[in-house]
């Protein structure tokens, strides 16, 4: 199945028409026809199916005939990770908790962070572009990036508050701190690590330092890592 996805129809939405670029893929590209089914996604957790009721690679048009909402999550993972140097990672890392299934991205900038500045823009795409492929109905909230110290203050997450850094301090493995259908907030740091002085002000924020393994994991590795624990954990 393909899935097209438009953020603007909802339960009561009986048609609509697809942008001018969306239209041409559909009509010139996927060779589709007046009767063709689709099925469309609004992000917000529902599946429709529609059917062309005109096939133009301008105004592709269609009919709602039927839809799904599909079940929400029993808990909410937000996962405030800093920005790596190299794009393409930080991509990977977005296509893939996408897939897995994450509720909430924050790009974090901190002490130590080599890259500064993201691309917004393309970071939607690639979330947009990850829902689609997974054939998934709820589109995760990617934030704009903040600062560390911003993030700490700003933010007031319910459940649970868990910073993952390389530090050796007293630390509880990720697994031994979750709980069934409670809402997680997990800080990954960059390349370099959380400062000192970081996972100090996240410690008097009642944030909880944890471990994800006996190994050293790259920034977007660690994210994944934790995303898949605690989508599993919930299975």
């Amino acid at each position: 199945m393909q899935l097209f996805y438009n953020p603007n129809i909802d339960e009561l939405t009986e048609s609509f028409i697809f942008d001018k670029e969306e239209s041409k893929h559909i009509i010139k590209v996927l060779r589709k026809k007046d009767g063709d089914i689709l099925y469309v996604t609004n992000g917000a957790g529902y599946l429709f199916e529609c059917e062309i009721t005109l096939a133009s690679d301008n105004k592709c048009t269609v009919k709602i005939n039927s839809l799904e909402k599909k079940e929400t999550s029993k808990f909410h993972l937000h996962l405030a990770v800093a920005p790596t140097k190299m794009n393409d990672r930080f991509e990977w890392f977005l296509e893939k908790v996408t897939e897995i299934g994450i509720q909430e991205i924050t790009p974090i900038i901190c002490d130590r962070s080599e890259r500064k500045v993201i691309n917004k823009e393309r970071f939607d795409k690639i979330v947009l572009s990850a829902l689609k492929q997974c054939n998934e109905s709820y589109l995760p909230k990617l934030n704009e990036a903040v600062t560390f110290k911003e993030f700490i203050s700003k933010q007031q997450n319910k459940g649970l508050q868990l910073i993952a850094h390389c530090e050796e301090t007293d630390k509880k493995t990720l697994k031994s701190v979750l709980k069934p259908n409670e809402d997680v907030t997990l800080l990954i740091g960059p390349e370099g690590d959380f400062s000192t002085k970081e996972i100090a002000l996240a410690l008097e924020n009642n944030y909880t330092p944890v471990s994800l393994g006996n190994t050293r994991l790259r920034t977007e590795t660690a994210a994944v890592v934790a995303c898949h624990s605690v989508v599993f954990f919930n299975e």
